[in-house]
Parts: C-alpha cells; structure tokens; sequence
C-alpha cells in the first residue's frame, strides 16, 4: 500500500499518457488513416459471366439473367515496376497525358474523333488536331458562358448564360439565333435539325415539354408537366423514338419510369430501384443505362441497365455491380460502355454527390453481351473523372479532371 502511495502521482501520469495515446491513434484510425491502394500489377481483374439480376418488383417491369462467375487471369501483365505507368491501358497504373493547360468546359467528340470543347477564360472554343494542338472552331468570343449542349452533328451547340439568356450558333454557317430564356434542359434530335426543352412559366399550368426546330421556331407543346419539372428529363433517344423520360415515386427505393414520345405514344413503363436517376442512352437507343442510389446501396449510386425501345421496354431490367454515375460513363458502341467509378465512396453519396469531389477514380470497361466489368486503367494521378469520351476507332479515352478542369487522354491500344 506505501508503494503505491507513494508513486500514486507517478502512476496518474503514466495513466494519463497512456490514455492521451490511445485517444490519438483512435483520431488518426477514424479521420486520418486511409487504406493503402494496391495498384494492379500481374493480373487484370476481369468479372464475367453475366450481370446480377435485378431484385423483385413490381410493376410493368420483367426482370432476367444471372450473376455467377469468377475472376480469370487478365488480358496482360503489368509492368515489372506496379509504381511506373504502362504507356497503354492494360488494368495497372497508367500513363495519363494532358491535352490541355487550363480548364475546359463541356468538352465533346469532334467528328474527326478528337475533342471540341470551350475556353473559359478566353471565352473561345476549340478543337483538338490530329497532333494534339488546339485549333479554333471560331473567331468570335462568347463571354462567361454557364452551359453548352452539344448537338450530334458537333457543328451546332446551344450556349446558356448566368442572366438566363440562350443562343443557338452554327459553327459551320457562323449564324447565330436566340431562343426563348424559360426554355431549360435542351436535347437535340439525332439529325441535329430539331430539339426538345422544358418551357417554364410563372405559372405551372404553363409548364410545357415543348418541340421546335433548332432555331426555336415552329415550337409545339407535347406535354404538360405542371409542378412536376424536377422529375422530367429532356433526353431524346438515339433512335428516335422517346424524346422525353419522367419518374413518379412508389417509396423511397423504387419509383416508375415512363417514357414519352412525339405522337402520343401509349409506351410501357419500367421500375427503377432508387432515387437519384441518371440516364444515358446506348449507341443505338434500344437499351437505357442508369444509376440510382437506395437504402440497399448505403444511399450510393450503382449502375443499371434495361432494354427501352418499342415493345421491349422494361425488359432485361439489371445490375451492372458497379457504383458509380451514369454522367461519368461513356458508350464506345451499343455493347461496350466505360466508366470512371471511385475507389471509395462515403455513405450517402447518391445523396450528396459533393461527397465525392475529391474522390479518385479509375477506368472500367463493361461489355453488355458476356456481363464481363474489368479494370482498364488506374490513371497515374488523383484524377476526379467527369466527361468520359471514347471515339469509334477506340484508340484513346478522354476525359477531365473535376478538381483542375483540364482534358486528359489514356492510349487503350
């Protein structure tokens, strides 16, 4: 008892350290340490044998197919050195060129298979040359534009500024049209020559899906979305048949997906299992990618697939197992999609996208017919991918950097 008694404080202290120590490698565990990340080397993981079916539902919807498989061998090894970039994307760590100094905006694929985009700080747009070097597009300066859609001939575009004023230019006629400012949410037409938007009025019984030609004119009302606007999406299908999509919630895991198109159409619907819907079309508009985030998912976004043309919509309804964006992939044919998915996301990120700003990503290819989703690319950077573009030859992958706004380009063969 006089020992301890006498060492009492000596003890205290040493207690106290000791506490003080575990309470530090607690803070560093939970808000400091972060995984190491094990960059492919030898092997290039690839998972095949069908994509995950999706859950039961209810609805119009049918639902079909497997996920079993294992992981085989890759396509290539690695490079012997796993810290150095293989110049080509083979599933490791790999090279990553930028194409520009400064930040880009709404950057697309020229018709030479190179990357048009706008300069922000020059207010100019340019083209990417077959030897890398950008190229004007136009003399005239457009100044502090917010949002560019792009229409699939790439030679027109319609340009949105902070006042809520829109223009239609032609870079080939070098003519110019301005379009009404309560029009929002432009897609063109697959030949370019019209496009469908939201008009928005003071008054919801004047919210209209409306049609026109791309210079405004002849503008006709298929639609009325009243105070619904938020769940409408201007979107016309590659093929030519849907021009407009609209969800109505069941509960907050599922909702219904109606499709809408010029003539009044009596198409069939399909159930989409979250929230937080994110379309894009295939190359030929028959099938629907999408990402949706659920209480299944930890309220993240996870990739699905389902068949959306004539009588075929809502069918093959499937996973794709991959959580990320529709907005961060890319169709390169009808049958093959890449997509920049995170290394990690935080729970709620479907929710919160800021969540993932800062978030690293890496390049997957999925091919639709075998189910197969493999690791082409581990860029050599902390790179937050956005606009992915992949050009018919499939020689490169393009695409930004969300934290510095630049281009960059990966060689895949």
């Amino acid at each position: 008892m006089n020992f301890f008694s006498r060492y009492k404080k000596i003890f205290a202290i040493i207690g106290f350290l000791l506490l003080v120590a575990a309470m530090a490698y607690l803070i560093w565990q939970v808000f400091f340490y972060k995984e190491p990340v094990v960059v492919p080397g030898d092997a290039n993981p690839v998972i095949s044998g069908g994509l995950p079916e999706a859950g039961p539902g209810t609805g119009t919807g049918t639902t079909t197919g497997s996920g079993t498989g294992t992981l085989p061998p890759g396509q290539a090894s690695g490079p012997p050195n796993p810290n150095e970039p293989n110049p080509v994307a083979i599933g490791g760590l790999t090279k990553t060129e930028p194409l520009t100094d400064r930040a880009v905006q709404n950057p697309t694929l020229s018709r030479n298979g190179g990357v048009q985009y706008y300069d922000n700080q020059d207010g100019k747009f340019y083209r990417i040359d077959e030897n890398g070097n950008p190229v004007l597009m136009s003399d005239r300066v457009f100044y502090d534009v917010e949002n560019i859609t792009w229409a699939p001939d790439k030679d027109r575009a319609i340009l949105e500024y902070p006042d809520g004023s829109k223009i239609l230019y032609n870079f080939s006629t070098k003519k110019q049209v301005t379009l009404p400012n309560h029009w929002q949410e432009f897609s063109f037409a697959p030949d370019s020559s019209k496009i469908i938007a939201k008009s928005i009025g003071l008054d919801p019984e004047n919210n209209w899906l409306v049609v026109s030609n791309d210079d405004g004119s002849k503008a006709t009302a298929i639609e009325n979305i009243g105070t619904n606007g938020d769940s409408v999406y201007s979107n016309w299908s590659p093929n030519n048949q849907i021009v407009a999509m609209y969800t109505d919630g069941i509960d907050f895991n599922r909702q219904e997906l109606y499709f809408v198109g010029l003539n009044n159409e009596n198409f069939k619907s399909t159930i989409i299992e979250g929230r937080g819907f994110q379309p894009e079309w295939s190359s030929e508009g028959d099938r629907l990618l999408y990402s949706v985030y659920s209480t299944d998912t930890n309220l993240n976004p996870k990739l699905w697939l389902v068949d959306a043309s004539g009588d075929s919509i809502s069918q093959n309804r499937r996973s794709l197992d991959l959580n990320t964006w529709a907005s961060k992939c890319t169709f390169s044919s009808n049958t093959t999609v890449y997509c920049a998915v995170p290394e990690n996301l935080e729970r709620g990120a479907g929710l919160f996208p800021e969540l993932a700003d800062k978030t690293k990503d890496n390049l997957y290819k999925i091919d639709l017919t075998t189910g197969s989703r493999e690791l082409i690319a581990v860029p050599d950077g902390a790179y937050n991918i956005s606009d992915v573009m992949v050009p018919a030859d499939n020689d490169y992958i393009f695409f930004t950097d969300k934290q510095t706004g630049q281009l960059y380009k990966i060689r895949l063969r």
